[in-house]
């Protein structure tokens, strides 16, 4: 049977261009090309942990504008179990800049979050039944702090199993980070939270033992092409970065978080759910745009692949 993954997260739309590097301060340069699509950490965490192979419900807030208009459809077209769309007139629809620059396919972000940072108490309480019959639980810092803790509070009551990914950065209580059962920072939000700046397995770990002593249980700091750090306190486990040929990396920490979700909710051990999210991310920067367009299967034979060498 497949797990029972809720995600509550940001939906924004993004406007993307294509360059042969980033721009400099005051400097206008010409795109290869530009690209509007569907994005926002929690849409494309759901719609990662939906191809990964476990049930969906999906939570999010948009605006009453052309924006909206176009997360409803595409909200629709994804196919996810269920959707709870809320709406407000008071703000726009959250929405993104991109660049992508360069071979590598690195990318730079300016993210204007409208609707997603006035969730109101009463719109999560409207929302309890969903978060309570899930599995697992998947958040970001998307979304404005208040929400985000009380649907944390409320999978801790119904003992789901809680990922936070503190993405993009923005400052937590200890309080906050000791509720969740595993949190995914790369290395620049471990940087932020720690103050240890991350360069290999061994700044990792020490930053590890420092979130440890916070109170987070279960830590995995993602590095990019160096892998991943998977802490448990005195366990410490390194994740492989599986090979792939990188178009446009910007949506790729967030098919590692959907992944991660999906197959915890499946009932793998947080080990083998990061090996699986490893692969499952190289096969998504394989591809151009936010949205997550890896399969289970390709996850599951670049997996195999690696292996066999």
């Amino acid at each position: 049977m497949k797990g029972k993954v809720c995600v509550f997260g940001s939906f924004n739309l993004d406007i993307t261009a294509f360059l042969e590097r980033f721009p400099m301060p005051g400097e206008s340069l010409v795109a290869r090309s530009s690209k509007i699509s569907a994005g926002g950490k929690g849409a494309n965490q759901a719609t990662a942990a939906l191809k990964a192979g476990a049930n969906v419900h999906y939570i999010g807030k948009i605006g009453e504008d052309d924006f909206g208009y176009f997360a409803r459809r595409h909200l629709k077209e994804v196919g996810f179990n269920a959707v709870t769309i809320l709406s407000s007139n008071e703000r726009a629809t959250g929405n993104a800049l991109i660049y992508v620059a360069g071979e590598s396919a690195e990318n730079m972000i300016s993210v204007d979050p409208g609707t997603n940072m006035i969730v109101t108490e009463e719109e999560i309480k409207k929302c309890e039944p969903a978060i309570k019959c899930a599995d697992v639980v998947l958040v970001q810092l998307e979304n404005n702090l208040s929400a985000i803790n009380q649907v944390i509070d409320i999978a801790n009551n119904s003992n789901a199993f809680t990922i936070l990914n503190p993405a993009p950065f923005q400052p937590v209580s200890d309080k906050l980070l000791s509720k969740v059962d595993l949190l995914t920072p790369n290395e620049t939000e471990a940087y932020l939270l720690t103050g240890q700046k991350i360069t290999d397995k061994e700044s990792a770990e020490y930053a590890a033992d420092y979130l440890h002593q916070k109170g987070v249980k279960k830590i995995i700091i993602t590095m990019g092409a160096k892998g991943s750090l998977l802490s448990d306190h005195s366990t410490k486990t390194w994740i492989p970065c599986f090979p792939a040929n990188p178009v446009d990396t910007t949506g790729a920490g967030d098919a590692f978080n959907g992944a991660l979700a999906a197959q915890i909710a499946n009932g793998q051990n947080i080990k083998q759910a990061a090996l699986f999210s490893s692969a499952f991310a190289a096969v998504s920067v394989e591809y151009i745009g936010a949205a997550c367009m890896t399969t289970y299967q390709q996850a599951i034979e670049r997996m195999n692949k690696f292996s066999s060498n």
